[in-house]
């Protein structure tokens, strides 16, 4: 039985039998069947997690643990609107961190609390819970970004767009002119745009 627990760069959550390079947390959106309900989400704090840490093992959807979903690669986790885990990932949650303060200009460091909130803030709208999308000049993309090209999500990736799919990127496209519908939430384009690069799926390389 496949799973609905593949997540897309549109924050869908679907069923699909590929499998990821990273798993993710919004909390429990499935039932003693394993069937999601109407909820997306339980809580604000969207982790992207690794796939083993600490020899720990799970059970898919048991009942009453938090539904994991998977994400095709990092690019992924965030543009559905996902941080990195501050204990598994605890390298990649500093880096992540580092840039954003970077981006906000502060000498502070946020708490993950604080993060999770204003990028909650920035992914979903509050009333239709529709993902937030916005535009930005196509001239002003960093790595590892998603934007909507005719409805579908493609990466921004060395000067190139990749087309994703579940299993992995399988074309390329020159980054068109003008301005762009951006899926990555804001705050994480300033992060990305301020050093914090994402691990992508290898098939990046060979998409053409």
């Amino acid at each position: 039985m496949t799973l609905q627990n593949r997540v897309t760069p549109l924050g869908e959550i679907v069923a699909d039998p590929a499998r990821g390079t990273l798993m993710g947390n919004r909390g429990i959106l499935h039932d003693d069947k394993r069937r999601l309900g109407t909820s997306r989400w339980k809580h604000k704090a969207w982790i992207a997690c690794t796939l083993q840490f600490k020899e720990r093992r799970r059970k898919l959807m048991a009942p009453g643990r938090y539904t994991e979903l998977f994400f095709l690669d990092e690019a992924t986790s965030l543009a559905a609107g996902h941080r990195p885990c501050a204990e598994c990932r605890r390298a990649d949650f500093n880096a992540f961190r580092a840039a954003w303060v970077t981006a906000n200009g502060s000498d502070d460091r946020p708490t993950a609390v604080a993060m999770d909130a204003a990028l909650h803030t920035a992914r979903v709208d509050r009333r239709s819970r529709a993902q937030i999308r916005h535009e930005r000049p196509a001239a002003d993309l960093p790595d590892g970004i998603f934007v909507l090209v005719e409805a579908e999500p493609w990466l921004v990736w060395r000067g190139r767009l990749r087309r994703w799919t579940f299993g992995g990127y399988d074309a390329t496209a020159p980054i068109p002119p003008g301005v762009v519908t951006v899926i990555t939430p804001a705050p994480t384009v300033a992060s990305l745009a301020a050093g914090y690069l994402p691990a992508v799926h290898a098939s990046v390389a060979g998409a053409h």
